[in-house]
This record gives C-alpha cells, sequence and structure tokens, in this order.
C-alpha cells in the first residue's frame, strides 16, 4: 500500500507534467528501481522494468510519428537516424532530468549509495517506465505532447541536422589532424545480463579524451564520439 507521504511525492512530480490521476500505484512502480524489490522483498510491490519495456515501445511510437508527419522529405534511412538520437539512453536520461525523476526513485540503499538516481541507465529506465504508466491510466493521445515536450532540445537538435553516427563524425574530424591515432576501449561493465551498462573511453595518445556510457558496447562507443564533438566545438551540447 502507498502511504500518504509518497502520494504526495508522486501527485508533485506529476504536477510538474501538468497531470493529476486518481491513482497512483502504476506510477510508484514505474518509479521504483529493481534494487529495491529485490531488497525489500516483494511485498513491497513490483518494480519498474515491465513497464519500462512498454514505454520504450510508446516513446518510439510517438516519436517515430513527428518525425514522420515533421519531415516528409526524409527516407526511411535518416528518420531511424534521428528517432535513434531522439530516444537514446542519453536523451532519456535527460528528459527525466527536466522532469526530477531522479530524487523520486524507490532504489536499494546499494544502488542510491553508489549514485544511482543520477546513473543515466537508472533515468532512462525510469523515464520509459513512467511513459509506460501514463499510457495505460491516460491512453496515448494524453501523453503526447508531454513526451515531445521534454524531448524538445533533443528533437530541435536533430531538426538542425545534429545526428547521425558520431564515431563516423569523429573519425573524419580526428583524421584532419596529422598522425592522431584514437582507440575506443571499454572501460568498465556494470549489471546483471538482462540490465547491462557500459563506459566506453575514447584515448588518443594513451590519454583518455572523453567516455560515454549505455546500455551496449556500441552505444557507450557512439556516446563517448558524441562526448568528444562535444568538447572539440564540432557540435552544440
Amino acid at each position: 500500500m502507498l502511504n500518504e507521504q509518497r502520494i504526495i511525492l508522486l501527485q508533485k512530480i506529476l504536477s510538474k507534467a501538468g497531470l493529476k490521476l486518481p491513482k497512483y500505484e502504476l506510477i510508484n512502480t514505474a518509479l521504483t528501481h529493481p534494487s529495491y524489490v529485490f531488497e525489500k522483498g516483494p511485498q513491497v510491490g513490483n518494480h519498474n522494468q515491465r513497464l519500462e519495456f512498454l514505454g520504450d515501445a510508446v516513446v518510439g511510437l510517438i516519436v517515430g510519428d513527428y518525425l514522420y508527419q515533421k519531415f516528409p522529405e526524409k527516407s526511411e534511412g535518416e528518420l531511424t537516424k534521428m528517432r535513434a538520437v531522439i530516444v537514446c539512453e542519453s536523451s532519456l536520461a535527460k528528459a527525466a532530468n527536466r522532469l526530477g525523476i531522479g530524487q523520486y526513485l524507490l532504489m536499494g540503499k546499494g544502488e542510491k549509495i553508489g549514485g544511482g538516481a543520477q546513473r543515466p541507465s537508472n533515468l532512462a529506465d525510469a523515464w520509459e517506465a513512467l511513459v509506460g504508466a501514463l499510457y495505460i491510466e491516460l491512453g496515448i493521445d494524453a501523453i503526447r505532447d508531454i513526451i515531445l515536450k521534454y524531448l524538445n532540445p533533443e528533437i530541435e537538435k536533430v531538426s538542425c541536422g545534429n545526428y547521425g553516427d558520431y564515431k563516423t563524425q569523429f573519425q573524419e574530424f580526428i583524421q584532419k589532424q596529422p598522425d592522431s591515432i584514437i582507440e575506443y576501449q571499454i572501460i568498465s561493465e556494470s549489471g546483471p545480463d538482462h540490465e547491462k551498462e557500459f563506459i566506453a573511453g575514447i584515448f588518443q595518445g594513451g590519454k583518455l579524451i572523453s567516455q560515454g556510457n549505455g546500455r551496449t558496447k556500441k552505444e557507450a562507443e557512439q556516446n563517448a564520439a558524441h562526448q568528444a564533438l562535444i568538447k572539440m566545438g564540432e557540435i552544440g551540447e
């Protein structure tokens, strides 16, 4: 059962998005990290992974529909690249931060102490789970504008052409510098097999110049290249 204090907190986060619900069980589940249930036991309810699965599909549909309608001149390949940038882990984590999701997450002690409330993978997962819960409670039409609003900075970036294969872009940039050799390395990986998080680094002359994280090694490398391009002033943040 939800206590009154928790309900007030959940009402607070929804009010930021201009929403109000008659019940909050699903929203609470969306903001419950698996570590909390594993630590406290099943009596505290469910964690957010099933809702994350649903929310991932809903976000992809809303963003895909928007891009399809907005850019009739774009090819399927271009639209796919644009959507991938908007719905990647780092973008979804930024959307979660705009809503302040981290401070409302229920987590196990170890995860919390380890900075879990700021970890991009946790924030992105919780954002998708929240979308899944709101989709069930309100329907897709009621949440379409909210999703697009919180992802708007990323949508604006791809609208200006800031999207695509960051590794290729960075490779093209670095090749302009004579004798510049870069190397990608996976610095660390954590989490169970079904919820891996990788941190990739880009090294130049043995020196770490940027790093990025992701749910796959490929995504982590792309995010590392993205950060390198930002650092070198090739693209905006």
